[in-house]
């Protein structure tokens, strides 16, 4: 059975590189034809980053929908297949199924259309100085769609148990829903802030997701190990256009809709207190964010040149792709120490 069950993620994870690869050029005709190019912030809101960036104006954006859409398509194409066909090899090729991939996947979509709509009124410069959505709406929409989440949870899976590493699982009632929102805010939050160099947050993901896909395979959730290596595999591909110089943008319509996912994976493998482990690239950049407002607001002064992380470094000289490789190796070594803490907690 494990032996099909690796057939099958590693089959998906190398069919959604494939397909996405193959509908790249239509997709980037169709950015460029209608100009939906990304508005660079202005230089009075943000001096260092439209300087360093001021070269990247119309580049396109969207390009996360190369991601999305790829594992929407897989996902019900299997689906359908199964339920129709009534073979039972498609059958066990199916990942779509409602204990373990319906919620990430609903998830993906909503906050992927939510983050459209944001790089739309980007676009065409709608929003406060022509930048799209303020942060506080998108937090607030993080918000809402946290809550589904965490209702379906606890109301609808009647779950409310949350596992300390190497301690045990512990009942905590009506506060996983507060924690769940927390959690997948916060996760997304940290996706949107880290998408700001060619590749960056695209290589971070992938190794996130492959990450929780190896966690989720050795917990016996196969369905959720194949979803995570199909993201994984359609994320390759939007990083084979996405690597500097980049031939578009991934958006919000892939920062949000990812970080949510996330988040959701990690809640549903319950590997909260591992997430900020494996997502260590991400924590960090946001760090740099809370602290420079945090000493903008209380002492008049910025810790560094420029927030997030990866902007200060610009700042301070490093090229654009050695900050993004240095970043993945980073995000390659949590990931794995994540997935160790995992197996070692499972022998407790």
């Amino acid at each position: 059975m494990d032996t099909l069950v690796i057939i099958k993620i590693f089959f998906f994870a190398a069919l959604a590189f494939i397909l996405a690869i193959l509908w790249t050029p239509g997709l980037t005709y169709f950015l460029y034809k209608y100009k939906l190019g990304k508005n660079i912030r202005d230089g009075e809101s943000a001096p260092i980053m439209s300087n360093l960036h001021a070269h990247k104006a119309g580049t396109p954006t969207m390009g996360g929908i190369l991601v999305w859409v790829t594992v929407l398509a897989l996902a019900l194409v299997t689906y359908y297949l199964a339920k129709f066909t009534d073979s039972v090899i498609l059958e066990k090729f199916n990942f779509l199924t409602r204990s373990q991939t319906l919620l990430p996947l609903g998830a993906l979509v909503a906050a992927a259309l939510v983050g459209l709509l944001d790089d739309i009124l980007n676009v065409r410069g709608i929003g406060p100085k022509g930048g799209g959505m303020q942060m506080r709406y998108k937090l607030l929409i993080y918000t809402a769609i946290a809550l589904i989440g965490a209702f379906w949870f606890f109301f609808k899976l009647d779950w409310d148990l949350i596992h300390l590493p190497f301690i045990g699982d512990f009942q905590i009632s009506w506060w996983y829903i507060p924690l769940f929102v927390f959690i997948i805010v916060a996760t997304s939050n940290a996706v949107n802030i880290t998408d700001g160099l060619d590749g960056l947050a695209g290589g971070l993901l992938a190794s996130s997701f492959a990450a929780f896909g190896i966690i989720a395979f050795t917990q016996g959730r196969y369905d959720l190990a194949t979803f995570c290596g199909v993201i994984t595999g359609a994320l390759l591909a939007f990083l084979w256009f996405n690597i500097p110089p980049a031939r578009f943008f991934m958006g919000d319509t892939g920062a949000m809709g990812l970080g949510v996912t996330l988040g959701i994976i990690a809640m549903l493998t319950n590997c909260v207190f591992i997430l900020p482990i494996i997502c260590l690239p991400f924590v960090l950049e946001t760090l740099s964010v809370i602290i420079q407002m945090c000493s903008k607001r209380l002492f008049k002064r910025k810790v560094f040149l420029s927030a997030p992380l990866h902007h200060h470094l610009e700042a301070k000289g490093w090229p654009e792709c050695k900050i993004v490789m240095r970043f993945w190796l980073v995000g390659m070594v949590t990931a794995v120490i994540g997935v160790i803490l995992s197996l070692v907690d499972k022998l407790y």
